[in-house]
């Protein structure tokens, strides 16, 4: 049963179309992801699911009665209310029932029976000692009796005996401390009103749950407790997120959303990029050979337009004409299974027949529609230079004078490793990036960097970018050599394009900061990156590409980030802060063992805990699976490349001898030994050789 269809919806601002046709379904216990690029209209489509927003075209059908709890990315939450009264409104009815059984308890002890507390657990022996003596019970008490276990079951089935425990528990999970409760809403921050509207919407239970970005204002334990929360939630969920690790965790089904539309696939975030990468594929090869049948028509044309066949040649002509239209309006998907007739009722085709040239010229034109992240993918170029020790750290005590953050183990970080460090917010994480980047210095131990090192340092704040610059001038600031026209070659990778390569840096928004951000650090030849939440503000077609790039890099990389689905594709180990105890745990492993081994514990605290961090065996297998082969890989690229660095010296040094002994001394004795070192020369050359050559 669909709780919700939608059928040609379209919503427009003035002359501006943010989506039109939409004809969708949300079934009965759906999880449905909604994924695309920033600005193409997720967060209006949930507005006008929800109700908030009248669609501009089309209709939304409910089924009757259906309840929508509606999450925006910031509330505007107002309430005269504390934090505890608010979530207290979901249980109205409940403490209605619970006034009245109080109420009945003292009207039955008034005749005899046993009065308790109003809504306490001795509620039901009072309802069983007032029934002691019923030949001397008035028909009034029997009445009451009769309507107090009539409430009491209601009270007890809606959970009245366990609701305020909820509330605890949905208070704890979302990072409120018992402290909080009694503040009035109009003193918490604009995050913590947020959370606590997710916390009210939780405790009402709709049957439809739609959240727009739930995790902006949670920290990772908040996150991990809201996805076993949703996971475990009996409704239907409609969520718009950039966290593709809680997208991976917790939906069964993903809509991607597009200029085109929205296209559904079955599965989580995962499941999508399989069966988006083969749709891909599949309209790669229906494009190409749509192209490849007008290019022959074309060829037909052009050798029979003047000869004797004219006619013929004129019909395919005018056949072509309509047809590259109809393409460069819709693509060839948008033509697909489509009469003539429905087509040219959706494009604008000119009467006039295109000339043999101007159709030639626009045939060769069209390219392939279908555009891949890892087609837009940069590649970091880095130098492997220097030994295998990249950082070493002995007693390393972090922070400020008066304000120590945490002390950290002695660490030694090799060539080619991913350290992800984790933690909370103002644990010091970028303290620590800074600290090994020698702007604050250490509040005692050492820090010590490995030799020939170029360290590309990616900010959270961005701070190497300046107000004033245009974006043309910040790319020429690291790459001097390059002329506007290269440099605006080079942005439009970045996807900056026409007149935006002169905006100022100070008109950015976050995402396009960091866009810029990375475009200059691929201008480097960094051997060792910081990266401080290099996902910030990113939308997921952004993610994925920062992602390829990062696999391919060849140098090493410290990670500070959030998101869990980068560290997983990244990290060969964890470091994590731990606030409580003032200490960096080094974790050596991907994050999905890492978090597996963190589950484990929990599973032996108890079911409560077990709880707050429960997820599927199968997936966990198969991310620790992904993982193991991610670093694999990294170090399969590292062996690769020292061994191209031993192939080289010994080539150097063969390159040496032969000239030696092409040219040989006068000593024998000297000559036996350059000829020795020659032959042991070339056979550890053949070794790294057949090793080199098994790697590849």
């Amino acid at each position: 049963m669909s709780l919700i269809n939608t059928s040609n919806l379209g919503k427009s601002y003035g002359d501006l179309d943010v989506f039109a046709g939409l004809s969708l379904s949300i079934p009965q216990g759906a999880r449905i992801a909604i994924v695309g690029p920033n600005g193409v209209g997720k967060t209006t489509l949930l507005r006008v699911i929800a109700g908030e927003e009248p669609p501009s075209a089309g209709t939304v059908k409910s089924v009757k009665g259906l309840t929508i709890g509606y999450l925006p990315q910031e509330s505007v939450f107002k309430s005269e209310n504390t934090l505890w009264e608010e979530c207290l409104l979901p249980f109205a009815e409940l403490r209605e029932i619970q006034d009245e059984l109080g109420r009945l308890e003292i009207e039955m002890g008034g005749v005899g029976g046993v009065a308790s507390e109003p809504g306490s657990d001795t509620a039901g022996s009072a309802a069983e000692g007032s029934g002691g003596d019923g030949a001397g019970r008035s028909e009034m008490a029997a009445e009451a009796l009769e309507r107090y276990g009539t409430l009491q079951e209601r009270f007890e089935h809606g959970g009245g005996y366990t609701y305020e425990r909820e509330i605890r528990r949905v208070l704890a999970g979302l990072g409120f401390s018992p402290e909080e409760h009694d503040m009035p809403l109009s003193s918490l921050s604009g995050g913590q009103r947020t959370r606590a509207l997710l916390g009210r919407l939780l405790l009402e239970g709709p049957r439809l749950l739609i959240l727009d970005e739930p995790t902006n204002h949670l920290d990772t334990a908040a996150i991990e407790w809201l996805e076993s929360y949703i996971k475990d939630w009996d409704g239907a969920v409609l969520v718009v997120s950039h966290d593709r690790y809680l997208l991976d965790r917790v939906c069964n089904n993903t809509w991607e959303m597009n200029r085109g539309g929205v296209e559904t696939y079955r599965g989580n975030y995962s499941h999508y990029l399989r069966q988006r990468q083969e749709r891909w594929e599949l309209r790669s090869k229906e494009f190409e050979a749509e192209k490849a049948r007008l290019m022959q028509d074309m060829e037909y044309i052009k050798r029979n337009i003047a000869a004797q066949n004219v006619a013929q040649a004129r019909g395919r002509l005018k056949r072509l004409s309509r047809q590259l239209q109809a393409i460069e309006q819709i693509g060839v998907e948008g033509m697909r299974g489509k009469s003539w007739l429905k087509i040219s009722g959706e494009v604008q085709i000119t009467t006039s027949v295109m000339g043999p040239e101007e159709a030639d010229r626009r045939l060769r034109a069209l390219t392939n529609p279908v555009i891949r992240p890892r087609e837009l993918k940069f590649k970091l170029r880095t130098k492997q230079r220097g030994g295998n020790i990249v950082l070493r750290t002995r007693g390393l005590e972090l922070g400020y004078p008066g304000k120590p953050l945490f002390r950290a183990p002695d660490i030694v970080l090799q060539r080619q490793g991913c350290a992800a460090l984790i933690g909370p917010n103002g644990s010091g994480k970028t303290t620590f990036l800074k600290t090994i980047l020698k702007h604050i210095p250490p509040l005692g131990g050492e820090v010590e960097l490995g030799a020939n090192l170029d360290i590309g340092y990616f900010a959270q704040a961005h701070e190497g970018l300046k107000a004033e610059n245009s974006l043309v001038e910040e790319i020429q600031a690291v790459a001097p050599h390059m002329m506007l026209a290269e440099t605006r070659a080079y942005l439009a990778r970045y996807l900056f394009t026409g007149e935006d390569v002169f905006k100022k840096v100070s008109v950015l928004s976050g995402g396009e900061r960091g866009r810029l951000a990375l475009a200059k650090l691929a201008l480097g030849h960094a051997n060792l990156l910081l990266l401080d939440e290099p996902t910030n503000h990113l939308d997921i077609p952004s993610q994925e590409v920062l992602q390829n790039v990062l696999a391919e890099f060849e140098g090493t990389i410290i990670l500070v980030s959030h998101d869990r689905y980068l560290i997983d594709a990244l990290a060969t180990q964890v470091w994590e802060i731990d606030r409580a105890e003032s200490v960096l745990k080094i974790f050596e492993g991907t994050y999905s063992e890492y978090h597996s081994r963190g589950e484990g514990m929990a599973a032996e605290k108890g079911p409560e805990d077990e709880a707050r961090s429960d997820r599927g065996e199968a997936f966990k297998r198969a991310r620790a699976a992904k993982n193991r082969e991610l670093a694999r890989e990294r170090r399969r690229k590292a062996r690769i490349a020292e061994l191209e660095e031993g192939i080289a010296a010994l080539d150097e040094e063969i390159a040496n001898l032969t000239r030696l002994l092409a040219d040989p001394p006068e000593d024998r004795m000297e000559i036996a030994r350059l000829a020795d070192q020659y032959r042991r020369a070339q056979s550890d050359l053949e070794d790294l050789m057949d090793e080199w050559e098994g790697l590849n």
